[in-house]
């Protein structure tokens, strides 16, 4: 089963450049982490000042929150999310314990 997500968090005019180039060589253990955790077809795009990320779950349901915990603790994981932060504005609006606001899908088409 695969589970979608749309997610938006704002970045800093400033450091669209250096966000941009930052993942252009992501690390690998992030890479890594990301995989592991069961997270496929990540992609994050930049429109006016706005980061739209997309990704895919494919672990079982139940582990979700496990598995985003477990993401929370790999190695270097903290170290990206600390040079990450700085640079991004996230939603006032956002939900307790997100730093990017998860969207509601509204449709998709295979």
């Amino acid at each position: 089963m695969v589970r979608r997500f749309g997610q938006v968090l704002g970045i800093k005019p400033e450091f669209v450049e250096e966000y941009s180039r930052h993942h252009a060589k992501l690390w690998p253990e992030i890479a890594s982490a990301l995989h592991e955790a069961g997270l496929r077809n990540y992609s994050i795009f930049q429109h006016r000042g706005q980061l739209f990320g997309y990704f895919e779950y494919i672990g079982p349901p139940e582990e979700y929150a496990q598995r985003m915990q477990a993401l929370a603790r790999a190695p270097r994981m903290r170290e990206w999310w600390d040079l990450m932060e700085p640079m991004q504005i996230p939603d006032a609006a956002r939900a307790p314990g997100e730093w990017w606001s998860t969207m509601n899908e509204v449709f998709h088409l295979d």
